[in-house]
């Protein structure tokens, strides 16, 4: 390790072995100057991150300053930034990280916590390999579980140095938005899609659409209902509190209702010119009603109007068989996501078997104020 081969010159040269501090190892002087070139910066307070993220073709919602605000205030994690760029230039790359402190599940870094994706930064190959090889020994330095990034670029395996690894596999869905509203409407699945639809206008279903207080509440009643179903707990409600406040106009709530009934919502969010459906919960009595698919089309059409061209669906677990063919009868294009993990194993990794089920089957009997209570526990340990 790094630290090790430190002490053995500083052993050699007749000098004090330097103290076990990352700024002490490193030189890291106020500047936050890494070796070989790299910089770490606060992009939450560093005005130039915000300007590479509203001009980089990569960039999503994840990368904005806002989306880290809402990080931070929910689940304490410090967001930071690692770039090849000096303080005193325009920041031309960086690789966005959240520091996850952690009693019980460990000390790491990853890019980002509660986020389908997180493309790095970079225009070269060279910078990105600079930034992944200070990456790994600011792991070994820090003694950190793990570091993680989920790129969208399957490329990333090429410059990926030899000890990052893939680690979890999803699918990611998108929606192309440029053809005509009626060439979108009969690229759907004609019986699960586009008949729900129908049925749904059928039905007189009506519509809210905001992040008012009264939205917030009825969602996400429906979310903890739903999540109970699936036995998991549910997000804590300060966290889409924190983003209707920091995305402001770039978050909706969108609720159905049949009547007076709230029967099924969702959340989605827009940065630049793609539409991110992020969240969705019913009420499943009114299933026949087709309310999820009728909402994700009038987002998918007020999204078009606006100019978005992209509707992002997020990722999907390849087990989640439901979840998959749901999606991909509305999506233009399927691509694998792998999220890459350095080193490969981890504690997270391991936890899994007997131990998930019997922890979902405890879920799944909890009273709702308990069910909210472990949310709000346990979610900031597992981001």
């Amino acid at each position: 390790m790094k630290s090790v081969l430190l002490k053995e010159v500083a052993a050699k040269k007749g000098a004090q072995p330097r103290p076990k501090s990352w700024n002490s190892l490193c030189g890291l002087q106020e500047s936050h100057k890494m070796p070989i070139g790299i910089f770490q910066i606060n992009p939450i307070e560093d005005s130039r991150w915000r300007d590479l993220v509203h001009s980089h073709p990569k960039s999503s919602v994840f990368h904005t300053v806002d989306w880290l605000k809402s990080l931070r205030s929910t689940y304490g994690y410090e967001p930071l930034v690692f770039t090849t760029s000096p303080p005193t230039v325009p920041l031309t790359n960086g690789i966005v990280f959240c520091r996850v402190r952690s009693w019980l599940t460990g000390h790491r870094l990853v890019s980002l916590p509660f986020s389908d994706h997180c493309e790095p930064l970079c225009e070269h190959d060279s910078e990105l390999q600079a930034l992944l090889q200070h990456l790994e020994t600011t792991q070994e330095i820090e003694s950190l579980r793990y570091l993680e990034i989920r790129p969208t670029n399957n490329d990333f395996a090429k410059v990926a140095l030899n000890h990052f690894k893939p680690s979890t596999s999803y699918f990611l869905h998108t929606v192309n938005l440029r053809p005509t509203t009626e060439e979108l409407f009969h690229s759907l699945d004609k019986d699960c899609v586009q008949r729900r639809i129908r049925r749904a206008e059928r039905a007189g279903l009506t519509e809210k659409t905001g992040r008012s207080e009264e939205l917030l509440k009825s969602f996400y009643s429906m979310f903890v209902a739903t999540r109970r179903r699936h036995h998991i707990p549910p997000i804590p409600c300060s966290w889409f509190r924190n983003l209707a406040e920091y995305l402001n106009d770039a978050i909706q709530i969108r609720i159905a209702y049949k009547g007076q009934k709230p029967i099924a919502a969702i959340l989605t969010l827009r940065f630049r010119d793609t539409l991110y459906y992020k969240y969705g919960c019913s009420d499943t009595r009114f299933k026949r009603f087709g309310a999820t698919p009728w909402l994700l089309w009038r987002a998918l059409i007020e999204g078009k109007s606006a100019g978005s061209t992209t509707f992002d669906l997020g990722r999907t677990e390849a087990k989640n068989e439901g979840l998959l063919a749901f999606k991909e009868r509305w999506a233009s294009a399927c691509t694998p996501l792998s999220y890459w993990k350095y080193p490969e194993r981890s504690f997270i990794d391991s936890v899994g078997g007997w131990k998930l089920n019997l922890a979902k089957y405890a879920f799944s009997f909890m009273p709702s104020p308990l069910l909210k209570l472990t949310g709000k526990v346990v979610y900031r340990h597992i981001g």
